[in-house]
């Protein structure tokens, strides 16, 4: 109940920044609640604490509570502590009109009077409808069960149209029989439309799928998703903007930190043409503004980022002023809006899903604090991301970054809960990466809007990583290259090659360090960067490359019954994949909270996947991570 609000908000928002250019007046989102779930649902709290906020403010909403005096079965006093079930709207001071649901001119006179309102303060408003429901629940229910004396009220209680009717005829303003006839009228065009909605043999599409915004676009095949399509940019382009996007204005104080930081992004664009993460994110927002598409990052802490490494947004030293470079690539760009979001995974995710439904050209990206949180939001996941193109074949384009990896943080600091996420893929319906270098993260995010169809993506991004030295990507894999959904080891000969190791994420450099410090040629490290769809030919085309292997082992750092194993025991046991696991043992929690326990685990699972001991070198980075990420919490 209520998922549907803040997709509606996000929805109307996208539209008034894409097609009224900024003008609320043009467009309305009226909500529709009942009085047990305005009062008992908490998503109606994080809508309305949207209302005034600069990125997600839509002009005000016009909410109607069809207040029953009851939920299913249970009694209004049961079913809230305020006295009205519409007090909540008191905590951002919107009115509420009152309204006897017998009195049609009344109720009129109250949406009249509350759409006046909305148009001129620009404030939600709410409307709370005083009514029944003559049939309990549903027409099939028995609702002297639990509320018998209010039935028998019921049942002789005359309703809203014969009310108006008799008061009509009283003041002699209409014909008698006009209501009859009025209502023969209308059962008969109920009848027609019944009558034909059974003489069809199958469902024909009334209104277009791809039409207005989504014109141009189709629904995915299987073939689409074979092969990434090509997301390279010219080094021209890429140099004048990385070149833009790293200047920083004249005449303007910026912390001194914040200026070294800049240096540093100009000497990766000037002389050692070697990007880390932030820059090869950048980038690709940067490329897209530059190509005319829209982009929207929004979420907790954005602008920064959590782990201080995005820096998209720059608040001046002396002042509130803010200067955003992805803004001043050119005077042609496309917009681009980024906002920190309320402490809200929920309603946040529910209105940027609604943001991209309606805008797909856009890149509209949601990011979570920690990707631990994204549970908050999991209505949105199971009802919209995973299922909609199934139940009502409508395609979305919004990317989700979820913070994650095993560092030491503890139970709700180290998972989005890769399993979850796979649990819910099937028919190709969402994308699901976990990304082990810039430039893959560079060309995944252009891939959303070259892809000549629409599919949720959901991304695992680093945290340590962010900082890792090695995890930066040369200028030609932005230049010559595209996504790869799996990555091949470059360091080893097939033919020395008897164990392989596949692994995704944060993993692959505790295990590639192991790898480089000894040497071992023999082991050869696959990364798979797109869990899914699970390219599963090109897996097997690196199981056809080393023949020689007769060790093939899945590596990860969440426990057996977490993480991307569940998904891949069950994909891939009707094929010539047949891996061994190694990972922490199963458990009820993701994580250890404690960092000694959390290096040992993650030493063993090195040590064990190279069969031989991890190492002082995997043994100082594991510990130098952990004490770093030790003070990386967000809250």
């Amino acid at each position: 109940l209520e998922a549907v609000d803040p997709v509606v908000e996000g929805l109307t928002r996208s539209k008034i920044d894409f097609k009224y250019g900024g003008d609320d007046k043009k467009i309305a989102p009226i909500l529709i609640h009942g009085d047990a779930s305005v009062a008992g649902q908490g998503i109606i709290y994080e809508v309305l604490q949207m209302s005034k906020l600069e990125g997600y403010r839509t002009g005000g909403t016009v909410h109607l509570v069809i207040n029953n005096q009851i939920g299913f079965t249970t009694n209004y006093k049961d079913a809230r502590s305020s006295t009205y079930c519409t007090d909540i709207a008191k905590t951002v001071l919107s009115p509420v009109f009152h309204v006897n649901g017998d009195d049609v001119e009344a109720l009129t006179y109250a949406i009249n009077l509350a759409m006046e309102y909305r148009q001129a303060f620009h404030k939600d408003v709410f409307i709370d409808i005083l009514c029944y429901r003559r049939y309990g629940h549903n027409e099939s229910d028995e609702p002297k069960f639990t509320q018998p004396l209010l039935y028998k009220a019921i049942e002789s209680h005359p309703n809203p149209k014969e009310i108006y009717n008799q008061k009509l005829i009283a003041e002699g303003s209409i014909d008698p029989e006009l209501a009859k006839q009025m209502e023969k009228d209308f059962r008969a065009l109920l009848q027609e439309d019944l009558n034909q909605a059974k003489s069809d043999e199958k469902f024909t599409e009334v209104k277009p799928m791809f039409a207005g915004a989504w014109k141009g676009l189709r629904l995915a095949t299987d073939k689409d998703f074979l092969t990434s399509p090509d997301t390279a940019v010219s080094a021209e382009d890429f140099d004048m903007i990385g070149k833009k996007i790293t200047e920083l204005p004249q005449g303007k104080q910026f912390f001194k930190k914040i200026e070294k930081l800049f240096v540093d992004r100009q000497k990766m664009v000037n002389e050692t043409k070697t990007f880390d993460w932030a820059m090869g994110e950048l980038l690709a927002y940067g490329t897209l503004l530059n190509e005319g598409h829209s982009v929207r990052l929004s979420g907790e802490d954005v602008k920064r980022g959590t782990f201080s490494h995005r820096h998209a947004v720059l608040t001046l030293e002396d002042s509130e002023e803010e200067y955003v470079p992805l803004r001043n690539i050119s005077d042609q760009q496309a917009k681009f809006h980024i906002y920190n979001s309320h402490l809200s995974e929920y309603g946040v995710l529910g209105f940027d899903y609604g943001y991209a439904l309606a805008n797909p050209n856009a890149l509209t990206i949601w990011e979570a604090q920690f990707g631990d949180f994204v549970n908050g939001a999991q209505i949105i996941t199971d009802q919209y991301i995973a299922s909609a193109e199934t139940k009502w074949q409508r395609g979305n384009g919004l990317v989700m970054l979820l913070p994650h990896g095993y560092e030491g943080q503890g139970p709700e600091h180290s998972s989005a809960r890769i399993e979850r996420f796979m649990e819910l893929c099937a028919d190709n319906n969402i994308q699901v990466a976990n990304c082990t270098t810039p430039a893959n993260f560079f060309h995944i995010l252009r891939r959303q809007l070259v892809n000549p169809y629409r599919k949720p993506l959901v991304i695992f991004t680093p945290k340590s990583l962010l900082r890792n030295p090695k995890c930066v990507s040369v200028l030609t894999d932005f230049t010559e290259g595209k996504f790869n959904e799996l990555i091949d080891d470059s360091f080893v000969s097939a033919e020395e090659v008897n164990r392989v190791l596949f692994c995704s994420g944060k993993v692959y450099y505790d295990l590639l360090e192991k790898q480089q410090t000894d040497q071992r040629k023999d082991v050869a490290i696959i990364r798979l960067e797109q869990l899914y769809p699970t390219p599963i030919l090109q897996m097997q085309k690196i199981k056809a490359k080393y023949s020689n292997a007769d060790s093939w082992v899945w590596v990860q750092e969440e426990p057996e019954n977490m993480g991307a194993w569940p998904y891949l025991c069950r994909k891939l046991r009707h094929t010539d994949l047949d891996f061994e696991l190694i990972s922490r043992n199963e458990s009820s929690s993701t994580a250890t909270g404690y960092a000694k326990q959390h290096a040992a685990q993650q030493l063993h699972i090195v040590g064990k996947a190279f069969e031989a001991p991890a190492g002082k070198a995997v043994k100082q980075e594991v510990e130098e991570t952990t004490a770093k990420m030790a003070n990386a919490g967000a809250d």
